[in-house]
């Protein structure tokens, strides 16, 4: 064999290594808001997404292939989050988990469809995003918004149903919204309202309104609206002895609604997410964060989740081809650190799921 043939062969060998490596890797990525206000939030998908990719690769990755992980910051910001996801595309990604912010979700999920890109949000939860995806492989692992009326009509139908019951709103967008698919749901299994109210917003005096509910022989209070006029209106309740529950959305979460009420908060129901923290299955995984010092809060476990049932699917159909993964995903049961997850013909997934809390002692409690 003379030089030259033996310097071909070489080279083919040597590019044939560097083919096998290239097809040996999987690219997928997390986007996000990395900097800014919601860096938090940010952190925690970083965190749920390098363990998951470890995890993975520590037992042989993904169809026999390794994972490799890039994080792309997209500022919670509908350009640029267009102009992460067609970089992502340059880099070959298989997956992307993300984004967080609604309008970013939305804006890059049209570029994500177009290229065949599976994209997993792990929080947005405007119903928008799955109602109107532009391509199957557009998923979510946050709750829709419209879940809560729903959640809240039953409990009013069935729980309360032999209570007086009142709906008010804020007047808000998402007050009213909230409100009139609670009384949707609600009225659609049998059991009519006594009393729909609408209330300013930002006032400082609501003895008015509740002096209009004990009339009303008002025994259980529904209310679409944010902390701070939930807040007033309860401890009005309190002092005019009116011994009503109030019953409210996710916006009723934060402990600055018990600075308002202090102990007349008691008793208050409201629907929230299910903490994923609380999920049997997540333990170990907090756990692992926990020792390593990572975030191990509600979208660090959902981003892990969501490229874990990705790499289920992946290994189920032995491809990560696009059309193969997204039919996998729609059509299987996948076991996760959230428990067993599946998604429905839009792309909505069963966990987590809206479940209800109840203000007990300064805080919010499964109830």
């Amino acid at each position: 064999m003379s030089f030259q043939q033996y310097a071909a062969g070489a080279a083919i060998w040597a590019l044939s290594l560097l083919s096998g490596s290239a097809q040996a890797e999987i690219t997928v990525a997390i986007a996000g808001p990395m900097k800014g206000q919601f860096a938090d939030f940010g952190a925690q998908m970083r965190a749920g997404g390098e363990r998951a990719v470890a995890d993975l690769n520590a037992n042989g990755g993904v169809n026999g292939e390794t994972l490799v992980l890039v994080v792309a910051d997209d500022a919670c910001d509908a350009d640029t989050a267009v102009a992460v996801a067609n970089q992502l595309i340059g880099k070959g990604v298989s997956l992307v988990v993300g984004h967080f912010c609604f309008s970013a979700s939305i804006a890059a999920s049209e570029v994500y469809a177009e290229a065949g890109i599976i994209q997993i949000s792990p929080a947005t939860t405007l119903p928008k995003f799955t109602d109107e995806r532009p391509g199957e492989g557009i998923f979510r692992l946050a709750p829709r918004d419209d879940q809560q009326g729903k959640l809240a009509g039953q409990l009013l139908a069935k729980t309360f149903g032999n209570e007086r019951i009142a709906i008010l709103n804020d007047k808000t967008a998402y007050g009213k919204g909230l409100a009139d698919a609670t009384k949707e749901a609600m009225n659609s299994q049998g059991k009519a309202e006594s009393i729909s109210l609408g209330f300013d917003a930002g006032e400082d005096d609501y003895r008015g309104l509740v002096s209009q509910l004990i009339l009303e022989n008002i025994g259980v209070v529904y209310l679409g609206g944010f902390h701070p006029e939930a807040g007033l209106i309860r401890l009005e309740m309190a002092r005019q002895g009116m011994n009503a529950v109030l019953v409210s959305g996710d916006a009723l979460i934060t402990e600055e609604f018990w600075s308002v009420t202090g102990a007349a908060g008691n008793g208050t129901l409201l629907s929230y997410p299910q903490d994923p923290r609380e999920v049997p299955e997540a333990q170990a995984l907090v756990a692992a964060l926990e020792e390593d010092g990572k975030p191990a809060e509600r979208y660090a476990l959902t981003t892990y989740a969501a490229i874990q049932a990705w790499a289920q699917a992946a290994n189920a159909v032995k491809t990560s081809a696009f059309a193969d993964v997204a039919a996998a995903l729609s059509e299987g049961t996948l076991e996760t650190a959230l428990g067993s997850l599946s998604f429905d013909g839009k792309g909505d997934s069963n966990v987590p799921a809206y479940t209800w809390y109840e203000w007990r002692d300064g805080a919010p409690r499964p109830r």
